[in-house]
C-alpha cells in the first residue's frame, strides 16, 4: 500500500478530498493477490503471538455509510483467524435493556480481553450519528458524548487495548448501484432495507457528522478512511492496516518454562 489512510489527529478532515475509488499503486485485483496471501499468513501468526502473550488486545471498529461493506470486509479480512481468539459484534438499535444503561455500556461489555481481538460492525459512534440525524440527540449532548468517548478510548488504551477505527469510504453513486442491485437480484433482496432510502437522503448530513467525529474523537485512537468503491482494494487496505497494527505491538512469545523439562523427560521415557 503506497499511502497511509490514517487521518490526522484532531484536525478538520474533508471526505470530499478523499477519493473513494482510489486503489493506491495497484490497477486490478490480480496485482494484490500474492501480497494478500502473505499478509493473511502474517496476520494468523501475529494473532497466535497475541493470544500467547496476553499483554494486549485489539479492537477494530468499522463505520461507514449503508452499503459500504462492513460485513463483507470483516468476513474477508478476519476469516482465517482462529475463532477462539476473535469475536464480532454488530450494533443495531439498542434493546430495551441496553437503552436503560449509559450509551457506552453495551460496547464496553464486548471489549476484548487481553490476548483477544474484537471486531465491531458499527459501534458507540452510532449514538452521535444516526441519533443526531433523527433528532434524538442534540448537538450539545453529542459534544458531551464526544468527551465520554475520548475518555473511554483513553481508558481502553491505558488498559492495553489497541483501538483501531476504520471508516469505509464509498461514493454516493456506488451506494446507489448497490441499492439497485439488491432489488434487481432477487437473491439479494434480503439485504435491502427500505429505511436505507431514508438514510440516503441524509447523505450530506452524515458526511458532515463523520467529519466532526474524525476531528473531535481522535485524541486517544486515530481514524483511518479507506477508499471502498473497489471491494478488492478495500479488503487489501484493511488487511494491511490490521497487520501493521499488530506489528506495532511488538508482540513477543512468552519465555520458555523450565519447569516443563522434567515432564518432557518422563514423556520421552514413554516413547522408549
Amino acid at each position: 500500500m503506497s499511502k497511509s489512510y490514517k487521518l490526522p489527529e484532531q484536525k478538520k478532515v474533508s471526505l470530499s478530498a478523499i477519493d473513494p475509488k482510489d486503489t493506491g499503486r495497484f490497477h486490478n485485483k490480480e496485482e494484490v493477490l500474492q501480497e494478500i496471501k502473505g499478509l493473511e499468513q502474517e496476520l494468523e501468526a501475529l494473532q497466535e503471538k497475541l493470544v500467547a502473550s496476553k499483554e494486549h488486545a485489539v479492537l477494530f471498529i468499522f463505520q461507514g455509510m449503508d452499503c459500504s461493506g462492513k460485513d463483507g470486509v470483516i468476513k474477508k479480512v478476519f476469516a482465517g483467524l482462529h475463532p477462539q481468539g476473535i469475536s464480532a459484534h454488530s450494533f443495531k438499535t439498542p434493546s430495551e435493556e441496553e437503552a436503560q444503561h449509559d450509551f457506552l455500556w453495551r460496547a464496553h461489555r464486548a471489549v476484548p480481553a487481553l490476548g483477544q481481538i474484537a471486531v465491531f460492525n458499527r459501534s458507540y459512534y452510532e449514538e452521535v450519528l444516526i441519533t443526531r440525524v433523527h433528532g434524538k440527540v442534540s448537538d450539545e449532548l453529542a459534544k458531551q458524548r464526544f468527551k465520554h468517548i475520548n475518555h473511554f478510548e483513553r481508558m481502553l488504551t491505558d488498559s492495553g487495548v489497541k483501538v483501531v477505527k476504520i471508516f469505509l469510504h464509498i461514493s454516493k453513486e456506488f451506494q446507489l448501484e448497490k441499492l439497485i442491485s439488491r432489488i434487481e437480484d432477487t437473491g439479494k433482496n434480503w439485504k435491502f432495507d427500505p429505511s436505507d432510502l431514508k438514510e440516503r437522503k441524509a447523505w450530506n448530513q452524515y458526511s458532515e457528522l463523520y467529519e466532526e467525529l474524525f476531528e473531535k474523537c481522535s485524541k486517544a485512537a486515530p481514524w483511518y478512511a479507506v477508499p471502498s468503491d473497489n471491494r478488492w482494494y478495500r479488503n487489501y487496505a484493511v488487511l494491511r492496516i490490521a497487520v501493521d497494527v499488530l506489528r506495532s505491538l511488538d508482540l513477543k512469545e512468552p519465555p520458555a518454562n523450565p519447569e516443563l523439562q522434567p515432564l518432557l523427560a518422563k514423556l520421552r521415557m514413554e516413547e522408549a
